[in-house]
């Protein structure tokens, strides 16, 4: 990706020395496991916006499709368990601990838990690769919040690992599951003239442009993206940290499906319809697609895992459009635990965790935008008013 029209990034300039860690907290979203548990988590998931039961209920019958039960803590217990193996056969000494933003186990029970264990030092890895205020700022808040909580201030150090679009391990899978995508298309005979649609959650046009460092901005600058939709104007670093690792993908499977028209497109949307949220939203693109485009790819671009998200809005919705439309359509997978997307992480972490005797990992990046900053700028990703957060610069 060319960046030569964007102002340099100082993300090189938050880059903190690495330290010897106790242990790795892995932050998840968190999600209901039975019917019981929608309705209080759904009331979590919204807490301060004044949405009553009645309206909940409305949106809850995803959950309720399912029995009640989100797959994204299974998950995250798989990831944690790859981890944990990972970890142990680089020989690292580093127990791995899960919290969840919204549902049990909460951010406030793992840090009692790894205190109560002797550890004060801990790294965190957070389960979303991109930069926005619901991808990266609202945890680093409520991470500090449940630190205000359990009265363990002072007494813990909570340091985060960076954001990882462009890392290689999270890169790679993405483009193999592309590549497959294309060719279990062309093997349909559906591959004459395939689209690509990366799809991400979509959020609010102004979270999109608040987020990432302000001293250098997208918004309102034309950028090269190629592909089929020309220039894009706007959507924060979310936006063009999504195109960047999109160009990637497609670049890498171009020596096997050269030309493939590609678009990111946006799901999930919620909230009042009044308020400007990106778009085009993934159903509203297929329908628009032409005529002539033979079939279709969705890659979960935004997602490292088949959470409610890419099983519902997805597998249900999204590609019953396209069965209305009569077009063929694969969706592909997210990285889940992947091995590359597993050691990855555990790259991340190496970046961070010198253990005695041993010595940094490069830190890698295969966009130009990367290797993303290690601590966030005060205004950062803000969102409704500044809170105290972790892994903020000074």
């Amino acid at each position: 990706m060319t960046t030569d029209a964007l102002p340099p990034l100082a993300a090189s300039s938050r880059i903190v020395p690495p330290a010897t860690y106790d242990c790795i907290l892995l932050a998840g979203f968190g999600g209901p496991e039975g019917q019981d548990d929608v309705i209080p988590y759904l009331r979590n998931v919204t807490r301060g916006r004044g949405v009553p039961d009645e309206r909940l209920e409305e949106v809850s019958h995803h959950y309720r499709h399912f029995g009640g039960i989100s797959p994204i803590n299974q998950q995250n217990r798989e990831l944690k368990v790859a981890l944990e193996a990972e970890i142990a056969a680089r020989g690292l000494a580093l127990p791995v601990y899960w919290g969840n933003r919204f549902w049990a186990p909460y951010f406030a029970d793992a840090l009692r838990e790894l205190h109560a264990d002797g550890h004060r030092r801990v790294l965190v890895l957070v389960t979303t690769a991109f930069s926005s205020y619901s991808g990266c700022r609202a945890y680093r808040e409520d991470i500090a919040a449940a630190l205000a909580e359990t009265g363990l201030e002072g007494e813990l150090v909570l340091d985060k690992v960076r954001q990882y679009f462009d890392h290689p391990g999270f890169v790679e899978p993405n483009i193999d599951a592309v590549r497959g995508g294309l060719r279990a298309l062309a093997a349909g005979g559906s591959g004459e003239r395939p689209h690509v649609m990366f799809a991400t959650h979509s959020i609010p046009s102004a979270a999109a442009d608040a987020s990432g460092p302000r001293e250098s901005l997208p918004d309102g600058t034309p950028v090269a993206v190629g592909g089929g939709d020309g220039w894009h104007v706007g959507g924060g670093w979310y936006a063009a940290q999504q195109r960047a690792i999109a160009m990637l993908v497609m670049d890498a499977v171009a020596d096997e499906f050269p030309g493939v028209d590609w678009s990111l497109v946006y799901q999930s949307r919620s909230g009042d319809p009044s308020v400007p949220w990106l778009e085009p939203d993934i159903n509203l693109a297929i329908e628009a697609l032409d005529a002539d485009v033979s079939g279709l790819v969705i890659s979960p671009l935004g997602f490292v895992s088949d959470h409610m998200e890419v099983a519902w809005d997805l597998d249900n919705e999204a590609l019953e459009t396209c069965e209305r439309r009569g077009l063929a359509a694969v969706r592909v997978p997210t990285v889940g635990v992947d091995q590359r997307f597993v050691s990855g992480l555990v790259d991340l972490v190496q970046e961070r965790h010198v253990a005695e005797g041993s010595a940094p990992l490069e830190r890698r990046a295969l966009s130009d935008l990367g290797p993303w900053q290690d601590v966030c700028p005060v205004d950062c990703c803000l969102g409704r008013g500044a809170k105290p957060t972790i892994a903020s610069a000074v």
